[in-house]
């Protein structure tokens, strides 16, 4: 077990002094972006940790904090998790460090690093973090904020992995509330979808409330409407297992299709 997470400990005056150098944060997402969307992922994952190396040499601390944050999610996806929990320990000291941990950059790192604690495993560690992240974002964001989603979408993952099925039913209804009350979304609401299916089969594989909100994910995710990008092909992937594991083999071919269309394309 990880040490326990302490609140008191993020708090403080941020840092706001300026770094005498700088990275272009930016111009190197961008270049992310690009690799990402061609399925590049292992060079997206070797470009992050150079321009990583880069700022730490350099001294900024700001740009360390965003691309170990970039980290965080890579190596979800790469499912490094020694690496994983390296960056989720490098994103909690920084954080704690420059005292972002009331602000709403820096609790949204911490949502990363919470995220990542589940991913791997440590979900009791993240509730704590997730708990914290609850409190800022709620003093700082509309109620409808889109970063909301997220937290409570990830909070519910925590949940349901520690079989606490009710608290994570609650967070994934209060998700799918904001997801469908913005313009945009639509993917993360089928993967929200998703997650509900799987949370209503580890409960009783005889619900019929798993169809009726598989047969939404794919509505959603069928929408002609939605670009066919390198965004849709990675949400896409995280239902695609969904549907094949519960018997929805028909949608999860297809989504196959899609997602390998997509990357030959890109």
């Amino acid at each position: 077990m990880r040490c326990c997470f302490d609140t008191s400990e993020y708090t403080g005056v941020p840092d706001t002094e300026p770094c005498e150098k700088t990275v272009d944060v930016p111009a190197i997402i961008r270049g992310l972006d690009a690799l990402y969307a061609q399925g590049r992922e292992a060079e997206a994952q070797d470009c992050l940790e150079r321009h990583l190396d880069e700022a730490r040499a350099v001294g900024d601390w700001r740009a360390e904090l965003s691309l170990t944050s970039e980290l965080l999610g890579q190596y979800r996806r790469s499912m490094d998790e020694k690496k994983g929990l390296a960056a989720v320990d490098d994103a909690l000291a920084l954080v704690k460090a420059h005292r972002m941990g009331r602000t709403v950059s820096g609790a949204t790192v911490l949502l990363n690093a919470a995220t990542t604690l589940g991913c791997f495993g440590e979900n009791a560690e993240a509730l704590p973090i997730f708990r914290h992240v609850c409190r800022v974002y709620a003093d700082n964001l509309d109620p409808q904020d889109y970063r909301l989603a997220g937290l409570y979408n990830n909070m519910a993952n925590a949940h349901a992995a520690l079989g606490e099925r009710a608290e994570a039913e609650e967070l994934f209804l209060r998700a799918l509330r904001i997801l469908e009350s913005l313009e945009g979304g639509k993917t993360e609401i089928a993967v929200t979808l998703c997650s509900l299916a799987e949370l209503y089969d580890a409960a009783d594989p005889e619900d019929a409330r798993i169809a009726q909100v598989l047969e939404r994910a794919w509505e959603t995710l069928d929408d002609p409407a939605l670009p066919r990008d390198g965004y849709y092909a990675f949400m896409a992937s995280k239902c695609l297992p969904v549907f094949d594991r519960l018997g929805f083999f028909l949608y999860a071919n297809d989504l196959k299709e899609r997602i390998r269309d997509i990357h030959e394309r890109s």
